[in-house]
């Protein structure tokens, strides 16, 4: 087992195979993989943000799927009026990046203030069900809107975003591009935690009261970080609608918050990494053990995989306190 002060080797030795991955896999014959290795990226972006209320705040948000698919409606809706050739709220539709994603995360963060605003004025399970029900509000507003595909969802049929000098359309181009701004985002939350606000907020998560009897407003900082979460899981889903180029609503189901509070616990609640290494072994499993099983004559076992992942996340959770990353680091002091 490791120690934490070999933390930075293992930040070298992923970002150098994460740079050299479309390579090797294009040596392998299995340059198709390229796709799922960026769908992991992506994934991991969204699986941080959640940490950040999780693991670093205690807010346990059943809902933050929302923001993910606010995102990614916000991509969809564009490239729909851009290819329509129709207006938005007065607005013509574009495919240019520079305006899009920005403009994801941005509403995606007004979204959060929103709800963020109402539900943090709750506590415990009250928290948990309110961000619940938000994120199925959403899910039922966007299966409403019939115009963009309501339940069915729509495809981008002009394709990815554009942006000057790179070509998004180009899977390995766009795989860099993604994990170029993962590592922006990665960098950004590893800096916030260990600043003076991440150190509020850990103490927030450890003693409410306290703060609050020494003069430091709880609810505020809790609502300035369920608005930078929200805001990264916007970009999450701004990134994954560019990558399959459709959006439904059932990225913003509650299925979807389930799935990122599961990468969190696997890898490790209140470390960062570990959801990043949560969100590589969930996806692979999920990529990879259907496939397995249907090599095996398992058929059952292959519609229905999660079986056989529910004991392991079981068996992780009760023998690593601290998921993925209690098996492989251990804490100093």
């Amino acid at each position: 087992m490791l120690s934490d002060k070999h933390l930075p080797a293992f930040y070298g030795l992923g970002a150098l195979i994460l740079v050299v991955l479309p390579w090797i896999l294009t040596a392998a014959d299995s340059s198709y993989l390229i796709s799922t290795a960026t769908r992991l990226v992506i994934f991991a972006i969204g699986a941080v943000s959640l940490d950040l209320l999780i693991g670093y705040t205690g807010l346990v948000s059943f809902g933050h799927a929302a923001f993910f698919g606010v995102g990614a409606y916000v991509v969809g809706i564009l490239a729909f009026h851009n290819f329509e050739e129709t207006t938005f709220l007065g607005f013509d539709g574009t495919l240019t990046g520079l305006v899009v994603l920005p403009l994801a995360i941005l509403i995606s963060a007004v979204f959060a203030l929103i709800i963020g605003a109402l539900a943090l004025r709750t506590k415990s399970v009250y928290f948990i069900m309110i961000t619940l029900s938000f994120g199925q509000m959403l899910f039922f507003l966007f299966v409403s809107l019939e115009a963009y595909g309501g339940d069915d969802g729509m495809m981008m049929f002009e394709g990815r975003n554009v942006l000057p000098i790179l070509d998004l359309n180009d899977r390995i181009t766009f795989y860099y591009f993604c994990l170029a701004i993962f590592t922006a985002f990665f960098v950004f939350c590893h800096r916030l935690v260990r600043s003076k606000f991440g150190r509020v907020l850990a103490a927030i998560r450890q003693n409410e009261d306290r703060m609050t009897s020494i003069g430091i407003r709880p609810y505020t900082a809790k609502l300035l970080i369920f608005v930078i979460a929200g805001a990264g899981a916007g970009l999450a889903g701004a990134l994954m609608a560019n990558h399959t180029e459709f959006v439904s609503p059932g990225l913003t189901h509650w299925t979807k918050s389930g799935d990122l509070m599961i990468v969190v616990i696997l890898g490790g609640i209140g470390t960062l990494i570990g959801p990043v290494m949560g969100a590589f072994v969930f996806l692979l499993l999920e990529e990879f053990l259907p496939i397995i099983f249907h090599e095996l004559g398992m058929d059952l076992l292959k519609e229905h995989w999660r079986v056989v992942f529910g004991p392991i996340l079981i068996l992780i959770v009760l023998f690593a306190k601290t998921g993925l990353y209690g098996l492989i680091f251990r804490r100093e002091g």
